[in-house]
């Protein structure tokens, strides 16, 4: 997919995209050149390649969702295949790897027996750990493309469950108040969305301060909780009564010193403790009038 990111080194949309063109039309004649026509700026760079390679187009495979589990269904052989990875962009990924498999001599056997072991890369949608209660992933995502694209792939996976997802603005695009409205409706499928960003990491890339209303107001979503506090933005998530939530951890950075993995897992052994104390507290407070029988 063809997003604009980095500007600091690309500017301008057009000279982020103009990179895209440069590699394509650098594939010697008798090349294979796959590509997801699901995104119009790659769709058009693909179809205007003049050079003589052969062209292999694709979308997003066959799939279903059954209880929080992805299953890839085989376009032949009409079998499901459970797989660990999820989201609309890790499927289209996953379509792309398949053809490239293809020229390799891999078969369709192969290749779908292959992918059911495959997790994901690590900090993409990496699950921390689960409970009943509450599940925790952390990922990457940064830029406006990958923070949807997470957020909607967390979304549809588990749509039953509450979503909380959280970002940190990280990166020297992230954190400038003219690319910030890039951020626009990247987390509208989260039932919550928490933003956090640290002024001292502005400073140090020398940019013009940000506000909690431009932040806020750049996510155009009708609530966004904004910290700019490490301890405040963990505080609260650890006040938080979880009961049946997914809780998303999104950034290039690790939130000012947290330790993801470890912060995550006392998160879900704090909700379990909560939990089964309240169980024990409506157990405790019930009452049980027995009437004896007389036989």
């Amino acid at each position: 997919g063809i997003a604009w990111d980095h500007i600091n080194v690309f500017p301008t949309f057009e000279s982020y995209v103009e990179q895209f063109k440069i590699f394509v039309n650098q594939i010697p004649d008798g090349g294979s050149l796959i590509y997801c026509e699901e995104d119009i700026e790659v769709k058009k760079i693909c179809e205007a390649v003049s050079n003589n390679v052969i062209k292999f187009p694709y979308n997003i495979p066959q799939y279903e969702i059954k209880d929080g589990i992805t299953f890839l269904i085989n376009a032949k052989s009409e079998m499901r295949n459970p797989i660990a990875v999820f989201g609309h962009h890790n499927l289209l990924n996953l379509q792309g790897a398949y053809l490239v498999c293809k020229q390799l001599g891999v078969t369709n056997e192969q290749f779908y027996n292959s992918i059911q072991t495959f997790k994901g890369a690590a900090k993409r949608l990496e699950l921390v750990g689960r409970s009943e209660v509450l599940m925790v992933y952390k990922d990457f995502a940064h830029s406006p493309s990958k923070l949807k694209a997470t957020t909607d792939a967390v979304r549809e996976q588990f749509n039953s469950r509450n979503l909380i997802a959280c970002m940190e603005l990280h990166t020297f695009s992230s954190l400038n108040e003219n690319f910030l409205e890039q951020y626009k409706g990247s987390m509208d499928k989260a039932d919550e969305a928490i933003v956090y960003f640290n002024p001292h990491t502005i400073e140090h890339k020398k940019l013009k301060p940000i506000s909690f209303e431009q932040v806020s107001a750049a996510f155009a979503r009708n609530y966004v909780t904004v910290f700019n506090d490490s301890a405040l933005f963990q505080g609260y998530l650890k006040q938080k009564n979880y009961k049946h939530d997914v809780l998303l951890l999104m950034s290039s950075g690790n939130f000012d010193g947290i330790n993801i993995n470890e912060f995550g897992k006392s998160l879900i052994a704090k909700a379990d403790k909560a939990i089964a104390n309240q169980l024990f507290i409506e157990i405790k407070n019930s009452s049980f009038d027995f009437v004896p029988r007389i036989r």
